[in-house]
């Protein structure tokens, strides 16, 4: 238990009220919908632009937070929309990548452990032999993308991104007791623990491996500022990711890199508690991601949970602090416009700069329901 001061307990219940009353006017606009970002306010529809983007399975994660903490249908019927709106996915098979994981475990997986549903457990268990399947032993990694373009050879590339779709092959040795999915989530958490992360915490984006012989052929800036930059939401999926391999498997490594990973973030966090697309990025322009935030908040709190009574506050603390801040600064409260966070931001190099995205959403969701104590796990 993470026993909140009375004042938190009263701001986390202040920012449920304000998250229901968003929510159930948001849900209604976008009940046919699967949103990546607003235009003009109004959220965008990837069932018609592109059913296999890597977010589309935040929105109904976004549906079962809701029912699990109301209680009301409604979010179900769209989750179950939702889900059934990406079973197109699998039969295009071809624009699918390692991000299966974002895919179906808010979706298939969280439909599965709240009602039982057989066909979610299906739809799951065929996402988690896709992700499988992009295993290579020779390297010991989970190959990121597909070769989408002549100009690129992505055979042995691996992403820190992949640390929070291995959560799919863990429930999937768990569910079956096929302890097959595991081991291959556990020999790329070693892989990525080797090839990662740096000394100081930091971490890297992209890693090229040699797909035929194993080893760093070499690392890329990728979503970050430049090759040997801090990209802040690939510390996220690194710090959460991690933590996520410890719950898993109890392997207390994953728990110490989670760790280190947090505490390079933590000394990194402004004053006015705003994360940067890069903490080594240049000062100007004064780029910002508010994805980052909401998802560094949810693996602090997981790490808060784990550790004991005299480090517990330090996590919490942090978490704490970057929700404020963005509750105050970042949050758009208004029923009128759909998103919630403002300023997320997909990469340094990018046309998608401080836009609303759907994750920030949900993750910001998701950390809120933590601190309340009574979430549904969906990873």
């Amino acid at each position: 238990m993470l026993n909140l001061l009375k004042d938190n307990q009263n701001w986390v219940e202040n920012v449920i009220a304000k998250l229901t009353a968003k929510m159930d006017a948001v849900s209604e606009r976008s009940k046919t919908k699967i949103p990546y970002t607003t235009k003009n306010g109004k959220h965008d529809n990837q069932i018609e632009t592109d059913i296999n983007w890597w977010t589309n399975g935040f929105w109904g994660g976004m549906m079962w937070l809701m029912y699990h903490e109301t209680g009301a249908p409604n979010y179900k019927e769209i989750a179950n929309f939702t889900e059934d709106a990406l079973d197109l996915c699998f039969h295009q098979f071809y624009g699918l990548h390692h991000d299966v994981g974002f895919m179906w475990l808010p979706t298939s997986v969280a439909n599965y452990k709240v009602t039982g549903n057989s066909e979610s457990r299906k739809r799951a268990m065929h996402a988690a032999n896709l992700l499988a399947g992009r295993f290579n032993l020779a390297g010991g990694f989970i190959r990121a993308w597909n070769d989408d373009t002549a100009s690129e050879d992505t055979r042995g590339w691996a992403i820190v991104d992949c640390m929070m779709n291995l959560p799919l092959l863990y429930w999937a040795s768990e569910e079956t007791k096929d302890p097959r999915y595991a081991q291959i989530a556990i020999k790329h958490a070693d892989t990525a623990l080797e090839a990662f992360i740096r000394p100081d915490g930091s971490v890297n984006h992209i890693v090229e491996f040699d797909p035929f012989h194993g080893g760093v052929v070499r690392t890329y800036g990728g979503q970050g500022y430049e090759e040997g930059s801090s990209w802040t939401r690939g510390q996220t999926w690194a710090l959460y990711g991690f933590m996520m391999s410890y719950m898993h498997t109890g392997k207390q490594k994953y728990l110490q890199a989670a760790k280190r990973v947090a505490h390079y973030f933590m000394a990194n966090i402004p004053d006015n508690g705003v994360i940067p697309i890069d903490f080594r990025q240049p000062k100007d322009p004064a780029y910002e991601d508010s994805t980052a935030a909401a998802i560094a908040a949810c693996g602090l709190i997981e790490i808060a949970k784990a550790v004991g009574e005299y480090e517990k506050d330090v996590y919490v603390n942090a978490a704490l602090k970057l929700l404020k801040t963005l509750d105050a600064s970042y949050c758009d409260w208004t029923t009128d416009s759909d998103h919630l966070l403002m300023k997320g931001s997909a990469a340094y190099h990018h046309q998608d700069i401080h836009i609303s995205i759907i994750y920030g959403d949900y993750y910001f969701m998701e950390a809120i329901f933590k601190l309340k104590g009574n979430d549904l796990f969906l990873w």
